[in-house]
């Protein structure tokens, strides 16, 4: 008997049809929401969800902000393209989500291994970690909007925004740096533009 053909030690669950529709196959960016409200608990339970996301030695540079009142999501409409600002305030929530250059600074609570040694390479490498945290938080923000769904909830991402008046606004004087924003609630009348084509699998996909 070939390697190939022995039963796996660990069999990992599939998720099943209805998972695939919530998450995959029916799933749709919303742009009108509902008034209905959605409450800390579920915006911590995606969050709870999204944060097993995969980065690179496990530096998690992702960071949420969750705007709930009307006065927080005012503040950031006025940084936002004009086709965003509508249907942001109908939001019930928003995520500015964001990536901290100073991921470093977790290595040793999040590495324990190598750590210390990590933080230190990272320390004085600024362009380094920025390109570092970009590239790791945009992997852990596609973990996010799937965490979103899985929570019954509809996601409307957004990069048309200004972000050194979004970090000015929100994130001043830290070492956050805004990369997306993200509607988040329940779809309102007529939510979904139509269903536009995917890329073809014989042009997405090659086999060696």
């Amino acid at each position: 008997m070939s390697t190939t053909d022995r039963e796996p030690r660990t069999r990992l669950d599939v998720l099943d049809e209805a998972g695939r529709k919530t998450l995959f196959t029916e799933a749709r960016t919303a742009n009108p929401f509902a008034a209905t409200a959605v409450v800390d608990d579920e915006l911590a339970a995606i969050w709870e969800m999204a944060r097993w996301s995969p980065s690179a030695a496990n530096g998690q540079p992702l960071r949420v902000l969750f705007l709930r009142t009307r006065a927080g999501k005012e503040r950031l409409v006025r940084h936002l393209d004009e086709g965003n600002r509508a249907k942001t305030l109908s939001a019930p929530a928003v995520a500015i989500l964001a990536y901290d250059v100073d991921f470093h600074d977790q290595m040793p609570t999040v590495f324990p291994a190598r750590g210390e040694r990590l933080r230190a390479v990272f320390a004085d490498q600024i362009e380094k970690r920025e390109s570092i945290a970009a590239y790791n938080s945009a992997l852990q923000t596609g973990v996010f909007l799937l965490a979103v769904r899985a929570a019954g909830l509809a996601a409307g991402p957004m990069a048309g925004f200004n972000r050194d008046g979004v970090d000015e606004e929100f994130f001043a004087g830290t070492s956050w740096r805004s990369h997306l924003v993200v509607n988040i609630g329940h779809p309102g009348t007529d939510p979904w533009f139509p269903r536009l084509p995917r890329v073809s699998v014989e042009d997405a996909v090659a086999w060696a």
